[in-house]
Protein backbone atom coordinates (compact mmCIF):
# COMPACT_ATOMS: atom_id res chain seq x y z
CA UNK A 1 0.00 0.00 0.00
CA UNK A 2 1.77 3.38 -0.82
CA UNK A 3 2.42 5.78 1.26
CA UNK A 4 0.42 9.24 -0.14
CA UNK A 5 2.57 12.68 0.21
CA UNK A 6 1.46 16.30 -0.58
CA UNK A 7 4.09 18.67 -2.03
CA UNK A 8 2.89 22.34 -0.92
CA UNK A 9 5.28 24.00 -2.40
CA UNK A 10 5.29 27.65 -4.94
CA UNK A 11 8.48 26.71 -6.90
CA UNK A 12 7.40 24.75 -9.76
CA UNK A 13 10.79 23.60 -10.72
CA UNK A 14 11.76 21.73 -7.46
CA UNK A 15 7.97 20.94 -6.56
CA UNK A 16 8.72 18.81 -10.09
CA UNK A 17 11.90 17.00 -9.29
CA UNK A 18 10.40 16.27 -5.39
CA UNK A 19 7.19 14.61 -7.11
CA UNK A 20 8.83 12.58 -9.89
CA UNK A 21 11.42 11.35 -7.77
CA UNK A 22 9.40 10.51 -4.92
CA UNK A 23 7.00 8.39 -6.84
CA UNK A 24 9.81 6.84 -8.37
CA UNK A 25 10.60 5.87 -5.22
CA UNK A 26 7.46 4.10 -4.72
CA UNK A 27 4.93 7.03 -3.13
CA UNK A 28 2.08 8.25 -4.16
CA UNK A 29 1.83 11.61 -4.81
CA UNK A 30 -0.18 15.37 -4.65
CA UNK A 31 0.97 18.85 -5.44
CA UNK A 32 -0.23 22.52 -4.39
CA UNK A 33 1.59 25.66 -5.14
CA UNK A 34 -0.51 27.81 -3.10
CA UNK A 35 -1.69 27.59 0.64
CA UNK A 36 -5.66 28.10 -0.64
CA UNK A 37 -6.67 25.09 -0.82
CA UNK A 38 -4.31 22.80 2.01
CA UNK A 39 -6.86 22.20 4.12
CA UNK A 40 -9.43 20.88 1.47
CA UNK A 41 -6.98 18.63 -0.10
CA UNK A 42 -5.72 17.37 3.46
CA UNK A 43 -9.21 16.03 4.30
CA UNK A 44 -9.87 14.56 0.87
CA UNK A 45 -6.57 12.69 -0.23
CA UNK A 46 -5.95 12.17 3.29
CA UNK A 47 -1.95 12.15 2.93
CA UNK A 48 0.45 10.18 5.27
CA UNK A 49 2.69 13.11 5.18
CA UNK A 50 2.87 16.41 4.33
CA UNK A 51 6.22 18.43 3.01
CA UNK A 52 5.06 22.26 3.54
CA UNK A 53 7.44 25.26 2.25
CA UNK A 54 7.13 28.08 5.03
CA UNK A 55 7.14 30.98 2.21
CA UNK A 56 3.74 30.42 -0.06
CA UNK A 57 1.31 32.69 -1.92
CA UNK A 58 -1.46 33.81 0.46
CA UNK A 59 -0.70 31.86 3.69
CA UNK A 60 2.94 30.97 4.92
CA UNK A 61 3.71 27.45 6.19
CA UNK A 62 3.45 28.71 9.79
CA UNK A 63 -0.15 29.61 9.73
CA UNK A 64 -1.32 26.52 7.78
CA UNK A 65 0.77 24.21 9.51
CA UNK A 66 -1.33 24.21 12.64
CA UNK A 67 -4.29 23.70 10.26
CA UNK A 68 -2.94 20.69 8.46
CA UNK A 69 -1.93 19.14 12.51
CA UNK A 70 -5.54 19.85 13.34
CA UNK A 71 -6.35 16.88 15.50
CA UNK A 72 -2.04 15.81 15.43
CA UNK A 73 -2.70 13.52 12.99
CA UNK A 74 -0.80 14.54 9.86
CA UNK A 75 3.17 14.52 9.98
CA UNK A 76 4.46 17.78 8.46
CA UNK A 77 8.03 18.24 7.19
CA UNK A 78 8.95 21.90 6.51
CA UNK A 79 10.80 23.21 3.87
CA UNK A 80 12.11 26.89 3.46
CA UNK A 81 15.20 28.75 2.16
CA UNK A 82 15.53 30.21 5.80
CA UNK A 83 18.25 28.79 7.89
CA UNK A 84 17.72 31.28 11.27
CA UNK A 85 17.65 28.83 14.48
CA UNK A 86 14.37 30.93 15.35
CA UNK A 87 12.48 29.92 12.27
CA UNK A 88 13.31 26.20 12.72
CA UNK A 89 12.22 26.57 16.39
CA UNK A 90 9.44 28.43 15.90
CA UNK A 91 8.27 25.53 12.87
CA UNK A 92 9.06 22.78 15.38
CA UNK A 93 7.24 24.15 18.09
CA UNK A 94 4.29 24.74 16.66
CA UNK A 95 4.07 20.92 15.58
CA UNK A 96 5.91 20.02 12.87
CA UNK A 97 7.98 16.82 12.68
CA UNK A 98 11.36 17.81 10.97
CA UNK A 99 12.83 21.02 8.93
CA UNK A 100 15.00 20.78 5.88
CA UNK A 101 16.22 24.20 5.09
CA UNK A 102 16.73 24.75 1.05
CA UNK A 103 19.07 23.13 -0.81
CA UNK A 104 18.86 20.22 0.56
CA UNK A 105 20.37 16.51 -0.69
CA UNK A 106 17.03 14.56 -1.73
CA UNK A 107 18.39 11.44 -0.15
CA UNK A 108 18.44 12.75 2.99
CA UNK A 109 15.27 14.52 2.52
CA UNK A 110 13.96 10.63 1.45
CA UNK A 111 15.97 9.75 4.62
CA UNK A 112 14.26 11.96 7.14
CA UNK A 113 10.74 10.88 5.12
CA UNK A 114 11.11 7.49 6.09
CA UNK A 115 11.86 8.50 9.75
CA UNK A 116 8.90 10.55 10.37
CA UNK A 117 6.66 7.92 8.40
CA UNK A 118 8.31 5.48 11.09
CA UNK A 119 7.16 7.24 14.12
CA UNK A 120 3.93 8.34 13.07
CA UNK A 121 2.69 5.20 11.59
CA UNK A 122 -0.88 4.15 13.25
CA UNK A 123 -0.93 0.88 14.63
CA UNK A 124 -4.60 -0.09 14.54
CA UNK A 125 -5.62 -3.26 16.70
CA UNK A 126 -9.07 -2.81 18.11
CA UNK A 127 -11.95 -0.05 17.50
CA UNK A 128 -15.27 0.35 19.04
CA UNK A 129 -18.18 1.67 16.99
CA UNK A 130 -20.91 2.02 19.20
CA UNK A 131 -21.75 -0.79 21.05
CA UNK A 132 -19.49 -3.05 18.37
CA UNK A 133 -15.90 -4.45 19.30
CA UNK A 134 -13.42 -4.88 16.73
CA UNK A 135 -10.36 -6.45 16.97
CA UNK A 136 -8.25 -6.68 13.62
CA UNK A 137 -5.39 -9.03 15.54
CA UNK A 138 -8.16 -11.53 15.89
CA UNK A 139 -10.21 -10.95 13.04
CA UNK A 140 -13.18 -11.15 15.74
CA UNK A 141 -15.87 -8.39 15.60
CA UNK A 142 -18.99 -8.62 18.41
CA UNK A 143 -21.81 -6.75 19.60
CA UNK A 144 -22.61 -7.13 22.99
CA UNK A 145 -20.53 -10.46 23.50
CA UNK A 146 -22.29 -11.91 19.92
CA UNK A 147 -20.02 -12.74 16.87
CA UNK A 148 -21.10 -9.77 13.75
CA UNK A 149 -19.48 -12.40 11.32
CA UNK A 150 -17.79 -10.40 9.10
CA UNK A 151 -15.65 -11.14 5.61
CA UNK A 152 -12.18 -10.72 5.76
CA UNK A 153 -12.68 -8.15 3.26
CA UNK A 154 -15.02 -6.43 5.61
CA UNK A 155 -12.18 -6.18 8.07
CA UNK A 156 -9.96 -4.89 5.38
CA UNK A 157 -12.39 -2.47 4.50
CA UNK A 158 -12.92 -1.22 7.64
CA UNK A 159 -9.15 -1.36 8.35
CA UNK A 160 -8.47 0.66 5.63
CA UNK A 161 -10.87 3.05 6.77
CA UNK A 162 -9.72 3.18 10.48
CA UNK A 163 -6.36 4.03 9.59
CA UNK A 164 -7.71 7.11 7.96
CA UNK A 165 -10.05 7.71 10.41
CA UNK A 166 -12.14 11.09 9.86
CA UNK A 167 -10.70 11.16 6.27
CA UNK A 168 -12.73 11.12 3.14
CA UNK A 169 -11.32 7.60 1.59
CA UNK A 170 -12.53 8.10 -2.59
CA UNK A 171 -14.66 4.78 -3.50
CA UNK A 172 -11.46 4.62 -6.60
CA UNK A 173 -9.12 4.17 -3.67
CA UNK A 174 -11.29 1.49 -1.77
CA UNK A 175 -11.31 -0.29 -4.88
CA UNK A 176 -7.63 0.10 -5.87
CA UNK A 177 -6.38 -0.72 -1.98
CA UNK A 178 -9.17 -3.30 -0.50
CA UNK A 179 -10.16 -5.06 -3.50
CA UNK A 180 -7.15 -4.82 -5.58
CA UNK A 181 -8.05 -3.17 -8.83
CA UNK A 182 -5.45 -1.55 -11.11
CA UNK A 183 -7.78 1.11 -12.80
CA UNK A 184 -11.84 2.05 -11.24
CA UNK A 185 -14.22 -0.67 -12.77
CA UNK A 186 -17.81 0.15 -13.22
CA UNK A 187 -18.67 -2.02 -10.33
CA UNK A 188 -20.55 -1.06 -7.07
CA UNK A 189 -18.81 -3.45 -4.92
CA UNK A 190 -17.74 -0.83 -2.15
CA UNK A 191 -21.12 0.35 -1.84
CA UNK A 192 -22.59 -3.11 -1.54
CA UNK A 193 -19.79 -3.67 1.17
CA UNK A 194 -20.43 -0.59 3.02
CA UNK A 195 -24.03 -1.34 3.28
CA UNK A 196 -23.49 -4.70 4.26
CA UNK A 197 -21.24 -3.46 7.35
CA UNK A 198 -23.95 -0.94 8.32
CA UNK A 199 -26.25 -3.99 8.79
CA UNK A 200 -24.08 -5.50 10.94
CA UNK A 201 -22.76 -2.79 13.06
CA UNK A 202 -24.52 0.20 13.01
CA UNK A 203 -27.78 0.63 15.09
CA UNK A 204 -29.73 1.86 12.73
CA UNK A 205 -28.19 1.61 9.10
CA UNK A 206 -30.69 4.11 8.33
CA UNK A 207 -28.97 6.99 10.11
CA UNK A 208 -25.50 5.69 10.44
CA UNK A 209 -23.59 7.62 13.44
CA UNK A 210 -19.69 6.16 12.22
CA UNK A 211 -19.44 4.73 8.70
CA UNK A 212 -20.26 8.06 6.52
CA UNK A 213 -21.15 8.53 2.80
CA UNK A 214 -19.85 11.76 1.39
CA UNK A 215 -21.50 11.91 -1.50
CA UNK A 216 -19.21 12.77 -4.73
CA UNK A 217 -16.52 11.91 -2.67
CA UNK A 218 -16.42 8.40 -0.92
CA UNK A 219 -16.57 7.25 2.71
CA UNK A 220 -14.72 7.69 6.11
CA UNK A 221 -15.27 6.19 9.77
CA UNK A 222 -15.94 7.92 12.60
CA UNK A 223 -14.70 5.78 15.89
CA UNK A 224 -16.20 5.89 19.22
CA UNK A 225 -13.66 7.55 21.82
CA UNK A 226 -12.75 6.18 24.66
CA UNK A 227 -14.39 7.67 27.93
Amino acid sequence: MKKRILIVEDDQALARVLADNLRFSGYDVAHLDDGAEVVTKVRTFAPDLVLLDVMLPNKDGFSLLGLVRQGGRTPVIMLTARDQKADKLEGLERGADDYVTKPFDFEELQARIRAVLRRARKMVVRISLGDAEIDFEAFKATRHGKDLKLSRREFDLLLYLAEREGAVVPRSELLREVWGFPEEPATRAVDYAIRRLRMKIESDSRQPRHIHTVHGDGYSLTLTQPG
